[in-house]
């Protein structure tokens, strides 16, 4: 346990360099290079600091790692969108706060009311005028700073997690795809606004008592012994443990420990069966079980989404699954996926 007791001091340091005044900082996000290079350009003429980049799916880890206090952010782009990642953004606490300016060729109307449904606060065209970009930068960086709040322990936490996934040997598989899968699902199953939160939250939590596993468990290839699976039942536990400072967060806090759960009670860490295991752990499995299948693992090649869908239906049939769930998941794979 020893590697994860520094987490209160880590919080005191976070938040006394948050007290610290820094300079402006604007994330930019596009994949295109000369729009990007425009933008930037731009933002350090005016004397802001930038933070770049061009792939979608890095914009949560960055966001969290550097608190922008705007990020400007094109609509069209490959993998997610900048709709999609704007309400990865909006649903976290570590993220809520940072205002959002997406960027667009085009003026339609119907941009403007999917920006204000999902709270991003402006939409500027491109290409980007000094004289419209220069006061929505100002009033929002001023308006950001003066609003912040976010709770110390939970940055620490998703920084910590953030640093866990780099260390992964599973690195093709992004937090943010899970989140952004969650998040659909929750929807799909017209869940509240706090339950979706805690699910998009799980993506980036779930397995941070992963940090008590030795790598060369983690990233073992060949069958596991009996005494390396039982250290690797153990991280659910420690990642609850880590995870207390969050104790008002207890949908969140039920999802890291027993996302392991099976429906016939054979799972862990606590062999619940049933409507016994928390629903939100049950509809998360469902989730990453399907993430994980998809994605290449040291131990498995990927599948497709309609042999990881088969797999999944083989293990319902082996009782592990909640059978009800689980076609709602595949009705919503392949309504939304397939």
């Amino acid at each position: 346990m020893s590697n994860y007791q520094n987490i209160l001091t880590l919080e005191r340091q976070e938040r006394f360099l948050t007290a610290v005044s820094t300079p402006t900082k604007i994330m930019v996000v596009d994949d295109q290079p000369l729009s990007l290079l425009q933008a930037v350009d731009l933002i350090k003429y005016k004397g802001y600091d930038s933070i770049e980049c061009m792939d979608s799916r890095q914009v949560m880890e960055l966001a969290f790692q550097h608190q922008p206090d705007v990020i400007l952010m094109d609509v069209f782009m490959p993998d997610i969108n900048g709709f999609e990642v704007a309400k990865m953004l909006k649903l976290q606490p570590q993220t809520k706060s940072i205002p959002i300016v997406l960027m667009s060729v085009s003026d339609e109307p119907n941009l403007w009311q999917q920006a204000l449904k999902i709270g991003i606060e402006e939409v500027i065209l491109k290409p980007l005028e000094p004289s419209c970009l220069y006061p929505k930068l100002n009033n929002l960086s001023q308006q950001k700073r003066l609003n912040e709040g976010l709770n110390q322990t939970q940055k620490v936490l998703f920084t910590l997690a953030m640093a866990i996934e780099q260390r992964s040997i599973n690195r093709c598989q992004s937090s943010l795809k899970l989140a952004n899968l969650a998040m659909k699902f929750g929807q799909y199953l017209q869940l509240s606004d706090t339950d979706i939160e805690d699910l998009i939250s799980s993506a980036y939590l779930h397995d941070i008592g992963t940090i008590s596993i030795p790598e060369h468990i983690l990233g073992k290839s060949t069958p596991l012994t009996d005494e390396e699976k039982e250290i690797i039942h153990q991280h659910v536990i420690i990642g609850e443990q880590i995870c207390q400072p969050l104790s008002s967060r207890k949908n969140l806090l039920a999802i890291i420990r027993h996302h392991h759960e099976k429906w016939n009670g054979t799972g862990y860490p606590d062999g619940l069966s049933q409507d016994n295991i928390p629903y939100l752990a049950q509809v998360f499995q469902m989730v990453d079980i399907y993430d994980a299948l998809i994605n290449e693992r040291c131990y498995k090649p990927s599948y497709s989404f309609d042999r990881s869908l088969e797999i999944m239906e083989e293990e319902v049939n082996k009782g592990w699954r909640n059978p009800q769930l689980f076609k709602q998941f595949k009705n919503f794979i392949l309504d939304n996926i397939g």
